[in-house]
């Protein structure tokens, strides 16, 4: 189902090496470790992260930041999981290749693995395979068979393997927890410039663009219709939204359009981009939406010219926005 397979990443910062197995992963020193799912790598995130880079650094060992996928409770809960998560896999490796981590190991998670009992997930994981001296750690961090490990467990066990546990605040741990929460909640409710500012960058969605009816096009608001998107990716509040896109590894301004298109008695649900001064054929092409600001609610018009009469008005409103943002 998954293709894990080890990969390098470059970045400005540093070369972060992704491992899909622990098999693969061999550190030339002892390290330093946080795990967790990380989900949006947010501001609050990035400050454990730096913590960990930080140690790591004074130590001379080498960072490791271990995450599970598919989410523990995809796996456990397969029908009823509820969750929709800020990053796919991939946005999550962009965004930790940023942040100045060496290692990121992500480890399959599977019902066998669930099995693992907290003492034996110390001593093969943590201990054997990734060689920890120090972990940053959350308080609230659980992990073993029935989720029978925490922090205390850690403490028992650190003299025994040699390794140093820091505790990651309750303040700090429950900032992140609230962080991601709001963030959830600012997007569902569209306000994608709130959840900008806990994320420390915009809201991304990637997909491949796929041929549609082309509606758009006969009214001249031709349109990249954006398919393929993980279902357990949250998608923003249905509306018109200002919006960057990223084509090739080049970005243009354009708005997005998120819901069910009820003046052209749409069903389907879609999300579909209009790219402004922009005729190049992307069919099957990945392409990346970065939402700027919500423009306004989906809305039924009598006629298309009233639709177009509105899609005028939103690309001024658009454009006012993505100049000054």
């Amino acid at each position: 189902m998954f293709d894990f397979k080890i990969k390098f990443i470059f970045s400005y910062f540093c070369t972060l090496k992704v491992y899909y197995s622990l098999e693969d992963f061999n550190p030339l020193h002892k390290t330093v470790l946080t795990i967790g799912t990380f989900d949006g790598v947010h501001v609050g995130h990035l400050k454990i992260i730096q913590k960990l880079v930080d140690t790591a650094t004074h130590k001379n060992c080498e960072s490791v930041l271990l995450t599970f996928f598919p989410h523990p409770r995809m796996v456990i809960y397969p029908d009823d999981h509820g969750i929709k998560l800020l990053n796919t896999l991939d946005e999550k490796i962009k965004l930790l290749t940023e942040a100045g981590l060496q290692h990121l190991i992500i480890l399959p998670f599977t019902k066998e693995f669930a099995k693992l009992s907290a003492l034996d997930y110390i001593k093969e994981i943590i201990v054997d395979k990734i060689q920890a001296q120090l972990l940053v750690i959350g308080y609230d961090h659980r992990f073993g068979k029935n989720r029978e490990g925490n922090i205390k467990t850690l403490e028992a066990h650190a003299d025994e393997f040699g390794f140093e546990l820091f505790e990651i605040s309750p303040a700090d741990i429950d900032e992140i927890t609230i962080s991601s929460t709001k963030i959830r909640n600012y997007l569902l409710d569209g306000e994608v410039e709130q959840a900008k500012r806990l994320l420390g960058k915009a809201y991304t969605m990637t997909g491949k663009v796929k041929e549609g009816r082309k509606l758009g096009r006969e009214i001249g608001f031709p349109t990249a219709n954006i398919e393929e998107i993980p279902m357990y990716k949250l998608v923003p509040k249905d509306g018109v939204y200002a919006v960057k896109v990223s084509v090739n590894n080049t970005q243009f301004k354009g708005m997005m359009n998120i819901g069910n298109r009820p003046t052209v008695d749409g069903v389907k649900h879609a999300n579909e981009v209009h790219i402004f001064d922009f005729i190049k054929d992307i069919y099957n092409q990945d392409i990346t939406v970065s939402f700027v600001a919500r423009i306004r609610d989906e809305q039924k018009f009598s006629n298309i010219e009233a639709l177009k009469t509105q899609l005028v008005s939103d690309k001024v409103k658009a454009l006012d926005l993505l100049n000054q943002s």
